[in-house]
């Protein structure tokens, strides 16, 4: 069934399923898009669902429209930062650091002879790593970057 947006609604409600598909492929273009070039583009069936899906976009605020074509007026993935047409999970660059700390501890500032303290910091160090790129891999999956 189809329905229409609720005034009350919050634009994080409205991206789920194919709606978040056409909000992505605003995000990774760099110019406004047409209804045809998003049908095309996400194989929808017909130019009505690629207008459905824009229309809710347009009403939550996401989208606005110039032109005759539609263009990105708000972004909202937070946990993803775009650089230029690529979107890139926040978490990768936790994870990268705490992967490099790691190394560095462990071929650095290695001491001698093994403590506690060092042994624990590497372990909290590891924990992080290993969290972080978790983080990263789910939410790579579940936005399909």
């Amino acid at each position: 069934m189809w329905c229409c947006l609720l005034a009350s609604e919050e634009p994080e409600n409205v991206l789920r399923g194919t709606t978040l598909e056409v909000y992505r492929l605003f995000l990774k273009s760099s110019r406004p898009l047409g209804i045809r070039e998003i049908q095309r583009a996400l194989n929808l069936s017909s130019p009505s669902l690629a207008v459905y899906h824009i229309s809710k976009l347009e009403e939550a605020g996401l989208l606005r429209r110039e032109n005759g074509e539609y263009a990105i007026n708000k972004v909202l993935l937070d946990d993803t930062v775009r650089i230029r047409r690529f979107l890139i999970p926040r978490y990768l660059f936790y994870s990268i650091f705490a992967i490099l700390a790691l190394a560095v501890e462990l071929t650095l500032l290695r001491p001698p002879t093994v403590t506690r303290l060092y042994f624990f910091e590497t372990v909290v160090t590891f924990i992080c790593a290993l969290a972080f790129s978790y983080e990263t891999a789910k939410t790579w999956r579940k936005r399909g970057l």
